[in-house]
């Protein structure tokens, strides 16, 4: 196979993904904002229901979409997920209730697994040398995705709320078909794995992240990371629209600068940042500015100086594809989709507990400090940098120096 030509196949399913995906994020909270009759706190709480649920249907569909995806292959799964998305995305565009939006995310927290799958591709056809690169490459699409999605949804909202559904839908459509024709399999036969449900379930996936005293404590750090990064997913536009008064548009413009940023680091950073300072070491800095970033959202008095912060955050991208790169390491070829199942499952765990954590901390503290949210996340985010310090400090000199 081709790698660089299968690494651009997964960047534009990622980037397509990414992009139905932020097309939404300017708009769903304020639909749900709508169905509470406007009660911002009642919006938040509500809001934190469909982050977590989104969550819970994520922890109990992804490890079994892994082993899946270890026994057939990475190609049917990532059509499957991008098929029944786009299939989704329409329910949602017609849903005229909170509780039949609902039932739309949760098949879309069943479907959505083509970002884990997507990184058991990059496993697949990269060396261990490349693999932090190219997981970084890839989160450039995560960028991209960003930058035209919030900033078409914020723009398309404006119009109809519900207009970025179909604009969803139709991305999701379009990647499925795109996959067929051009997405070639990256797991050769020879290479597959029996399925077992004992691998396929939430609680049998998480295992494999204990079978290595290293394995638990990088696991341990991405699960801190991604609980830390919830805060943006469930408070954000509300937050924003509170402190600030900004509308849709100015929040999918400012979801775009954001995806620019990350688009930058991940793309043009991630790799230089850790061949120049080695893996450790950059984990350490990621998690410095991201925590440093948090900061300065919480704190930030104008919606100027939110964006400040905006730039400073997205440093915090070198953290993602170092974590991926060094875990990778610990298992076979035939369990990389186990792992990155293991790894949703785990991050599954983090959207149940940390919208409710953050949506809750938002509600209780709106009227004293708005920003508390983000706080709580920059204290996370010093913890994982603690242990990471502890964690990676005997590693060996390939992973950590």
């Amino acid at each position: 196979m081709n790698t660089r030509r299968a690494l651009a196949f997964i960047f534009c399913t990622v980037t397509l993904d990414c992009l139905a995906l932020g097309i939404m994020l300017p708009v769903l909270p304020t639909i749900v904002l709508g169905f509470m009759g406007g009660n911002t706190a009642g919006a938040a709480e509500a809001f934190g229901v469909f982050a977590t649920t989104w969550g819970l249907m994520q922890f109990l569909c992804s490890p079994l979409l892994g082993a899946l995806s270890d026994r057939y292959g990475r190609r049917p799964v990532i059509l499957i997920s991008c098929l029944g998305m786009g299939l989704d995305y329409i329910f949602m565009a017609f849903a005229p209730s909170l509780t039949l939006l609902l039932i739309g995310r949760i098949i879309s927290g069943i479907t959505a697994a083509t970002i884990a799958t997507s990184f058991a591709y990059i496993a697949d056809v990269t060396t261990p040398e490349e693999r932090a690169k190219s997981f970084g490459i890839v989160g450039m699409g995560f960028g991209l995705g960003f930058v035209l999605g919030p900033a078409i949804g914020g723009l398309l909202g404006g119009f109809d709320p519900r207009l970025p559904f179909w604009v969803s839908a139709a991305a999701c459509l379009i990647n499925a078909a795109f996959g067929w024709f051009v997405l070639p399999e990256s797991l050769p036969p020879e290479r597959r794995m029996a399925f077992a449900w004992k691998r396929a379930n939430p609680v049998g996936s998480l295992k494999l992240l204990l079978s290595h005293r290293q394995l638990i404590g990088l696991a341990a750090i991405d699960f801190i990371v991604n609980t830390a990064h919830q805060v943006l997913p469930s408070i954000f536009v509300l937050y924003a629209g509170y402190r600030y008064g900004w509308n849709e548009a100015t929040v999918g413009l400012t979801l775009a600068f954001v995806g620019v940023s990350t688009g930058v680091v991940s793309g043009f950073v991630v790799g230089p940042a850790v061949k120049w300072l080695g893996t450790r070491r950059a984990l350490l800095v990621g998690l410095a500015f991201g925590c440093l970033g948090m900061v300065i959202y919480g704190l930030a008095p104008t919606g100027e100086w939110f964006w400040v912060g905006v730039p400073v955050m997205a440093l915090w991208g070198i953290v993602g594809p170092s974590l991926l790169d060094l875990m990778s390491r610990h298992v076979s070829e035939s369990e990389q989709g186990q792992l990155q199942g293991a790894n949703s499952s785990s991050r599954s765990i983090t959207g149940l507990i940390g919208p409710a954590i953050f949506t809750t901390t938002f509600a209780w503290l709106l009227g004293w400090l708005p920003g508390a949210p983000f706080l709580l996340a920059a204290l996370l985010l010093l913890l994982a940098a603690c242990v990471t310090w502890l964690v990676t400090a005997a590693a060996p000199a390939d992973a950590s120096s």
